[in-house]
This record gives C-alpha cells, sequence and structure tokens, in this order.
C-alpha cells in the first residue's frame, strides 16, 4: 500500500488555478480504482492520497496529475505493509 504526500512548491494563486485539472484528474483515478482516499493536509499545504495498486500503476496515474506535471507540488511516495486494521477494513490489509 501506498501513502502520497503532496507538498505545495509554490503560491496559492498557482496551486488554486491548477486544482480544478487537479480535481478532474483525481476523479478519474478514483474510478479506475487508483485510490481509496485522499483529502488536503491541515494546515492546507498539500494533500494526502491512498492507493493499494502497484507501484508502476501509481506512478503512471501520478505523471498525469496537473499538480505534478506542472511543478505545483512535491510527491513523496511512502509504501507500507498494512498488517492491522480496524473492523471493516479489512480490504485495506496485505495479504
Amino acid at each position: 500500500m501506498f501513502v502520497v504526500s503532496l507538498t505545495y512548491k509554490v503560491p496559492d494563486e498557482i496551486v488554486d488555478f491548477h486544482r480544478p485539472g487537479h480535481m478532474a484528474w483525481l476523479k478519474e483515478a478514483f474510478d479506475a480504482g487508483i485510490f481509496l482516499a485522499s483529502g488536503r493536509r491541515v494546515p492546507a499545504t498539500g494533500g494526502v492520497l491512498l492507493s493499494k495498486v502497484d507501484r508502476a500503476t501509481l506512478d503512471a496515474s501520478l505523471a498525469k496529475d496537473p499538480f505534478y506535471s506542472n511543478g505545483v507540488a512535491e510527491f513523496e511516495i511512502i509504501e507500507f505493509t498494512a498488517t492491522s486494521v480496524a473492523d471493516g477494513y479489512e480490504n485495506l490489509l496485505d495479504n
């Protein structure tokens, strides 16, 4: 499983300019089953994505994100193995 942490590296007005494209890309990625969850960081310095696809699929999808292709954010990808989860989240376990 992967946690993708985005950190904005440009002023807010540039982030806001690219946000509609990022949101459209994000919807397509959710529809394709790439991501399990997403959201803004608090405070709003970037975002976080949760994915359970393989690394090559994740990398290919991230490359299409306008935040990536336009240099709006840095992307840190953290891979981990889910070994324990709360009831109802068993689909997150790595087998």
